[in-house]
């Protein structure tokens, strides 16, 4: 499943919303957090849960991030009988016990969702490798926000304040086989921008991106799209590889082992991404 783009979109925003699903985001976040205001939380609730009852179909993955403290309120309020609920988004998340609490919720729920761990705080960033250990986590998002908050650091157009965050959230991910999301590009009308700081985020090794509007959804996959070079490496290698039949084996003059192997079959699988 590719995930290049995660699209948030307020909770409180009904036409939004049903707009976001069907903005081409490879997965649409309904916020229940940051983007609600507290009188607002209510209607927002009411909101997402009638489009989750509505979702069958959409072709984007299904998400909701929920409050810190209250998901099991906002989780009760959402998940009504025909619910499609594909992944919780946690925010906050700053040890491995906050996965379990919310996947034991889930599991009351008979829910079978799986859990975006947002890493914004350094706690978490600490515990990101505990964190991406749980059974429940399916991606670890890296928040550089609500993080330079935290540090008491300056964002600065380089990132190299949270470059070493950035980096061991990307390197948990990986350690348990789990997608690394990079966090927002504030400036959504900057989409030079925004490509080449997805670029960016793909050569760290990351699989996605958080978006905070529609516009950005198409910069963000350009950046991950394979250039004709790359894919055209890839099919010799995975040429290379089925005459092979298993084992080390060469292509273009080098010797592809499981890594090299691994890298050629994401690339292929970014390029048929639509």
């Amino acid at each position: 499943m590719a995930r290049r783009s995660l699209l948030f979109t307020p909770g409180d925003r009904p036409e939004m919303m049903r707009t976001a699903l069907e903005s081409g985001a490879d997965a649409v976040i309904f916020d229940l957090e940051d983007a609600v205001s507290p009188d607002g939380k209510t209607a927002a609730r009411e909101a997402v849960g009638d489009l989750l009852a509505d979702a069958a179909d959409a072709e984007s993955e299904v998400c909701v991030r929920v409050e810190s403290g209250r998901a099991a309120e906002d989780l009760d309020a959402v998940l009504g009988p025909n619910a499609r609920l594909d992944t919780l988004v946690l925010p906050k998340v700053a040890a491995a016990e906050d996965v379990e609490a919310v996947a034991a919720l889930l599991t009351n729920r008979d829910s079978a969702a799986g859990v975006f761990a947002l890493i914004e705080s350094a706690r978490g960033v600490l515990s990101a490798h505990e964190i991406a250990a749980h059974d429940r986590t399916e991606a670890l998002i890296f928040g550089a926000e609500d993080l330079a908050a935290d540090l008491g650091a300056s964002r600065s157009r380089e990132g190299t304040e949270v470059l070493y965050a950035r980096q061991r959230v990307v390197l948990a991910a990986a350690a348990y086989d789990r997608d690394a999301i990079d966090t927002v590009f504030t400036e959504f009308g900057d989409s030079e921008g925004l490509r080449t700081e997805t670029a960016r985020a793909r050569r760290l090794g990351y699989d996605g991106k958080l978006a905070i509007h529609p516009d950005q959804i198409e910069p963000i996959h350009d950046a991950f799209r394979p250039d004709p070079e790359e894919i055209e490496w890839a099919e010799r290698v995975l040429a290379a590889e089925r005459e092979a039949k298993g084992g080390v084996f060469e292509a273009d003059g080098e010797m592809i082992d499981a890594p090299l192997l691994s890298r050629a079959e994401r690339i292929l699988e970014l390029a048929s991404a639509e």
